[in-house]
């Protein structure tokens, strides 16, 4: 008699990134079992689908796999599974994504934007876990971020609920899309000034190349980064008056150095008088490289009825 072998139900979740493809099998709480990552393939959709379908296929052999939730770039329709907008991988656009792995797969499959995978994160189980209304703002080459209510995501009527980058911070230029707070309070941004600054190429300097030298006493360095806290907080300021959420989480990797939280949140202590007497502080977003995978988890289990199960 051949004896039943019980596997262990997990869930396949992928990360869709312009370099490579994260993948985790987690269980229902979270926690990655296996994990790997393979680069995002150039050659086209079929070779990407080939690709899912291979890594799947591999660990339900060795899992009861319940189904496949994904982490995208572009903007995601959720309910149809189809990804507009643009991104760094062209063939992943137009399509129903969903329908095509589900195909491939024979699981149910999700699908929700990075930013907003990496927002569901926190409020699961990080930084904004027990909180209802919250917002994350991710500072990098631009900024985005989301906005959570109820443990669900914001989209607005175009998909762009949560795109602060677009916020127009000035009117100094001739043409004021030149003063976006992606344009202006980006790390992108910082490194440019500086570089520009110091009569350097573009490409010479990073972000955290920047902070070292203004670690080492450089002044322009120093300069630039204290107006950098001052833009990010006036953006800040105007999205709690706007938005008026529990918690401000702030994401990207920029994030995880704590004197950039601290110095936003003196930039935003100064931000107060008689009427403006909101007292406003942000916090780091906890995760960091598995935010999009335990994003997306979250996502499916919701979609599916399971996650209170």
């Amino acid at each position: 008699m051949i004896k039943k072998v019980n596997r262990m139900k997990a869930y396949m979740v992928f990360d869709i990134g312009g370099t490579y493809i994260k993948y985790a099998v987690m269980d229902q709480e979270g926690k990655k079992l296996e994990s790997g990552k393979f680069p995002t393939p150039c050659e086209g959709l079929e070779s990407f689908l080939q690709k899912l379908s291979q890594v799947t296929k591999e660990y339900s052999n060795s899992f009861e796999l319940q189904g496949i939730a994904l982490s995208s770039p572009g903007a995601v329709n959720v309910e149809t599974g189809f990804i507009g907008g643009a991104s760094a991988i062209p063939y992943i656009h137009g399509v129903c994504m969903t329908d095509l792995i589900r195909e491939r797969t024979g699981f149910p499959v999700s699908i929700e934007n990075d930013a907003n995978c990496a927002a569901l994160a926190e409020g699961w189980l990080g930084a904004a876990k027990g909180t209802e209304y919250y917002i994350c703002i991710v500072i990098g080459t631009g900024i985005g971020g989301s906005i959570v209510i109820n443990q669900s995501i914001l989209r607005g009527a175009s998909l762009h609920g949560g795109e602060f980058g677009y916020m127009i911070m000035g009117a100094q230029s001739k043409n004021p899309l030149d003063q976006t707070w992606s344009k202006t309070a980006s790390t992108h941004a910082l490194v440019e000034e500086v570089a520009r600054r110091k009569s350097l190429a573009k490409g010479t300097l990073n972000g955290e190349e920047v902070f070292l030298l203004a670690d080492k006493g450089d002044t322009i360095a120093k300069e630039s980064i204290a107006e950098f806290y001052k833009r990010l907080a006036i953006g800040i300021y105007n999205l709690k008056y706007a938005l008026d959420p529990q918690k401000i989480l702030i994401g990207g990797g920029i994030s995880k150095r704590q004197e950039v939280i601290d110095g936003i949140n003196r930039e935003l202590k100064r931000l107060r008088d008689d009427i403006s007497t909101l007292r406003i502080e942000v916090q780091a977003c906890q995760f960091d490289n598995d935010a999009n995978l335990i994003g997306a988890l979250f996502h499916f289990l919701k979609g599916v009825g399971r996650f209170n199960e």
